[in-house]
């Protein structure tokens, strides 16, 4: 595995640490000129951020999510945070009726999507539906069978997970406020030490130079959306969010949403959750008591 850094960087009003994980930029706000407390906090969020995506990226040969997709139907033994994070899926696919699906992330092998026309045939995708279903799982506190075919992927949870967890060790370590903004999925511990929010903005996924502004004093902020990873034919523009039913991207979906929550993985599950309902996107989302913008 590669040497991995942070890198510290004064700003007019604290310190930004930066460093790459989970295929995206990440970046710790902390309210302090104090270097060698930024230095110990952003050592203490990437190195969280690197053990949770080493231990559940399904790149990582020696990963529990690989071990879990290498098992062949037979039981594995898992830990509690592996059931707690199992545990939040079944709620993700119970809630959506079974769109937000972990075990859908099979589809890759013939969805690819690199901005290309590229779309996979009907014959591709066929073979692949029978392995997809979360309700096919057996799972406890202590293990785990997945069924022979199938393959699980934490992708569409373990980011905003790890902001969640990097708050909590945050809190637990200092009292100076810090915002964690892994990829643009992002958590503040408090609001910031003047009493003033935190300005977080949000790039219009059409137009590099167009920013939303959000105010944030506590919670969380996720978005979803297909602004780097689509594909276009014949001027319809097909989301990397699948439908797990049919294989097939959703259409009419936004272009972006995002979501504030107490908590990451909460904003992160809605905000997907919405993609998944395409053109009605905005109906479930008023249905929710949370914050959110939508962008088509």
């Amino acid at each position: 595995m590669a040497v991995q850094a942070i890198s510290i960087h004064p700003q007019a009003a604290g310190l930004s640490v930066k460093f790459n994980a989970m295929a995206s930029p990440c970046e710790l706000l902390v309210d302090s000129v104090d270097q060698q407390l930024g230095e110990q906090l952003g050592q203490l969020v990437a190195n969280e951020v690197w053990r949770i995506e080493q231990k559940y990226s399904r790149y990582n040969t020696q990963s529990v999510c690989s071990a879990i997709n290498q098992s062949q139907g037979l039981p594995l033994a898992i830990d509690d945070e592996t059931y707690a994070l199992l545990n939040f899926a079944k709620l993700c696919f119970d809630l959506s009726d079974g769109l937000f699906d972990i075990s859908s992330g099979i589809l890759r092998r013939v969805w690819h999507f690199d901005c290309s026309d590229n779309l996979p045939t009907p014959a591709q995708i066929s073979p692949l539906l029978p392995n997809i279903g979360f309700n096919k799982i057996v799972f406890d506190q202590s293990s785990i069978t997945l069924p022979k075919g199938m393959e699980l992927d934490f992708g569409g949870i373990g980011k905003e997970y790890a902001v969640d967890k990097c708050i909590q060790l945050l809190q637990a370590h200092s009292p100076v406020a810090a915002l964690v903004n892994l990829g643009g999925d992002l958590a503040v511990t408090t609001e910031r030490s003047d009493g003033q929010a935190w300005q977080i903005g949000i790039e219009h996924p059409g137009f590099v130079q167009q920013t939303m502004v959000v105010s944030l004093r506590s919670g969380a902020l996720a978005t979803s959306g297909d602004a780097k990873r689509y594909l276009l034919k014949d001027g319809i523009r097909y989301s990397h969010i699948l439908n797990p039913r049919t294989g097939c991207s959703i259409t009419d979906a936004p272009r972006s949403v995002t979501v504030a929550a107490p908590q990451c993985i909460q904003a992160g599950m809605l905000a997907t959750l919405a993609m998944l309902q395409g053109r009605d996107a905005q109906i479930l989302l008023d249905s929710q008591p949370l914050p959110h913008w939508i962008i088509r």
